[in-house]
């Protein structure tokens, strides 16, 4: 009986210490966890975005600027104000341009008139040359009968070349004096043209948006090396654009008629609804800083629908253009990708090693430091962590557009999985095979 007690007490005993052995091999493993935040994988609505700053234009705006030099005698509009189509903007003194077209219509009609002389001349040695020309005939005619003298014939003959000479100079004096009075017209022409243009009428309908000169300064205008004076501004604001600049790794996604929302700094509390129209092919020219490499922008233009009263030109706005949506997307969350140094086998399929955890020197892949066999190498995977039996195992993912928090899932991952999405500073050096513990946030 004291035997059979002896071995009750002997079995406890044992059973006793296997249990301590199984409950600290738990804390340890529990203790060696690392402390994660995941999410479930799940379907969203996901919209790629491309968001860029630029500047509300008109577009279609007019410059105008002077065609003749003078003062300004009148000035009919303000900054500001709505002008119509052939309105009446400004007026240039005209009294000299008055002057000079005087002048050309006295010297175009002086031109006239001693060309119509010249064609009176002409007629008169034409007659001449006709008379002369029949006297030499009958004086031919006599001298084959021998009735007249060699010396008759001669003058005859001489006379007839004369009257022809003159003939000749009236004709080429008349041509001279049609060049001139084609001159003397086109300098006409060009002086009542300047004329016109004292009178300045809107060429649109507008806004009155920069007005640079006052009544009694004077206007110059411009050279092939010093521009002239640009009196006003009218502006179109049927039809307003926003002019963005937009990085050059997100252009290949903008393309035309894509929709897009407008926010005016000015107007922060509505927003704006418009599609590309325009996207530039050569990047901005930007004033180069010493020592910064300067960043390629593109334009891009974003036609707002519908018009707006209170905006005005040169307002700051920022376009997001939707470039892609996908309705029922797989989404994983962004800060859950990463990039890991893997092995991987000629297939290109990650090769997932069993090391000791204490002889493991930590590195991207969380792969010891050892011998590659036949046919692997080491590469740079983006993918996530999965949680699988309590060890994060980590997923190539193939990814598509990227939405405001979410990924789309092209391939890796399926829905319902477990991915590790934080704290940063564990994901940072989280190793494929690490245990994990998920961690509970407080709501």
């Amino acid at each position: 009986m004291t035997i059979s007690r002896k071995k009750i007490i002997i079995a406890v005993l044992v059973v006793i210490a296997l249990a301590a052995i199984a409950v600290a091999n738990l804390k340890f493993r529990r203790s060696d966890a690392v402390t994660v935040e995941a999410e479930s994988v799940k379907r969203h609505k996901l919209e790629a975005i491309v968001s860029a700053s630029g500047k509300i234009q008109p577009k279609r705006s007019v410059n105008i600027s002077a065609d003749t030099m003078g003062r300004v005698v009148d000035l009919a509009v303000e900054e500001g104000q709505q002008v119509s189509k052939g309105q009446f903007l400004l007026q240039i003194d005209p009294r000299n341009l008055q002057t000079r077209v005087a002048s050309g219509e006295a010297g175009l009609q002086a031109a006239q008139a001693q060309l119509a002389q010249m064609e009176v001349a002409l007629e008169s040695a034409r007659t001449g040359k006709k008379l002369a020309d029949d006297t030499l005939a009958r004086q031919r005619e006599l001298w084959k009968q021998g009735l007249t003298t060699k010396a008759d014939l001669d003058r005859a003959e001489t006379e007839a070349r004369q009257r022809e000479i003159e003939v000749q100079n009236q004709i080429k004096q008349i041509e001279t004096i049609r060049i001139r009075t084609g001159q003397e017209r086109a300098n006409l022409a060009n002086a009542r043209y300047d004329l016109s243009k004292v009178r300045i009428e809107s060429p649109i309908d507008g806004i009155v948006t920069r007005r640079n000169i006052e009544e009694g300064e004077t206007v110059v205008i411009g050279t092939m090396n010093n521009p002239g004076t640009q009196l006003l501004t009218i502006a179109d604001m049927s039809i307003i654009e926003a002019e963005v600049e937009v990085d050059e790794t997100d252009i290949p996604s903008v393309q035309f008629g894509q929709r897009a929302k407008i926010t005016i700094d000015a107007m922060p509390d509505k927003t704006f609804s418009g599609k590309v129209t325009e996207i530039g092919n050569s990047p901005i020219q930007a004033t180069a800083t010493s020592g910064q490499r300067q960043a390629t922008n593109f334009k891009v233009v974003v036609t707002l629908e519908g018009q707006i009263p209170e905006v005005r030109p040169g307002f700051t706005c920022t376009a997001e253009i939707t470039t892609a949506t996908r309705d029922n997307a797989l989404g994983v969350p962004i800060q859950a990708t990463t990039v890991r140094e893997m092995t991987v086998d000629a297939k290109g399929n990650i090769v997932r090693e069993v090391v000791d955890k204490k002889a493991r020197r930590r590195s991207s892949g969380g792969v010891q430091a050892a011998e590659l066999k036949p046919g692997q190498s080491k590469k740079e995977i983006e993918g996530v962590f999965v949680i699988r039996e309590g060890k994060a195992l980590f997923e190539p993912v193939k990814t598509g557009i990227a939405g405001e928090k979410y990924f789309e899932v092209l391939s890796g991952l399926k829905e319902g999985d477990q991915v590790i999405t934080g704290p940063f500073s564990n994901v940072r050096t989280l190793a494929d095979g690490d245990a994990v513990k998920v961690e509970t946030k407080k709501k």
